[in-house]
């Protein structure tokens, strides 16, 4: 019985490694795109005052994000 150690490539670990932090990188990049285009703070607009319509949009923007990244990475 193979240890999983020996079916590790270390290629395929310093892309996931590399891809995970590009992934990392774009949802940064889209929450501060969206934070600067809104006109109004969207941190107190979820927390204080409680909108989760805003808080599914957000969570909308970060799925449709990573299933673009995870697209890229696979092809």
């Amino acid at each position: 019985m193979e240890s999983i150690a020996q079916n590790l490539d270390p290629g395929a670990l310093v892309a996931t490694i590399v891809y995970s932090l590009i992934g990392m990188g774009l949802f940064m990049l889209a929450f501060w795109l969206f934070e600067k285009m809104a006109p109004f703070s969207i941190r107190k607009e979820i927390e204080d005052d409680q909108n989760t319509a805003l808080g599914v949009i957000m969570g909308s923007t970060m799925i449709g994000i990573a299933i673009i990244v995870a697209a890229a990475i696979q092809g």
